[in-house]
């Protein structure tokens, strides 16, 4: 019973850990990388479908991603899809190719981008904690339901603490990298 708690509690912990990186991805930086794009929906035959799976995406070179569209009509509906999404980016089509520029950070918007990455890094510690929250939860319910002694309960909490302590740890270092990644000119 335990060690079921802690294995959902670790595998809960590392989801949280696994959407951090998807969110800090999400984060533009100076560089092109595909992932920028990942929120952009099309609306493609009839309904809002993700950018990737469109159309091909790759990086052409440091600050310019290239888009090639699986079908040659929906080019003017990712063009204006990119260019209605609030990542600022200005897309440039030319055929079937869609060329993004991705415009270089000024102070101010690097800033701006490490505050970002900072809020979506505090709401991954919170989710940590609310993982550790219900797992500690859980652990008192078998305490006084007498499934467990109180012992058992004060040993699987001190190791519930340090495993929320590992995962914050890891939101810690994936945040300084983002950040050290943003203020890279």
């Amino acid at each position: 019973m335990i060690n079921d708690i802690k294995k959902d509690a670790q595998d809960r912990m590392g989801k949280s850990i696994d959407a951090l990186g998807r969110n800090l991805a999400a984060i533009r930086t100076g560089r092109a990388h595909p992932s920028i794009l990942d929120s952009v929906k099309v609306t493609a035959w009839g309904s809002e479908m993700p950018l990737n799976q469109v159309a091909a995406i790759s990086v052409e070179d440091a600050r310019t991603l290239k888009i090639v569209a699986h079908d040659k009509n929906l080019s003017a509906a990712i063009e204006k899809a990119i260019l209605t999404s609030d990542l600022g980016l200005n897309p440039s089509s030319a055929g079937t190719t869609i060329r993004v520029p991705m415009p270089a950070l000024t102070e101010e918007t690097r800033k701006g981008y490490t505050k970002q990455a900072r809020s979506v890094a505090e709401d991954a510690r919170v989710a940590v904690r609310n993982v550790r929250r219900d797992a500690l939860a859980d652990l008192k319910k078998l305490s006084k339901d007498k499934e467990i002694s109180e012992d058992e309960e004060r040993r699987a909490a001190d190791e519930l603490q340090k495993l929320t302590d590992k995962f914050v740890a890891e939101v810690e270092k994936a945040l300084e990298a983002k950040e050290k990644d943003l203020m890279a000119v």
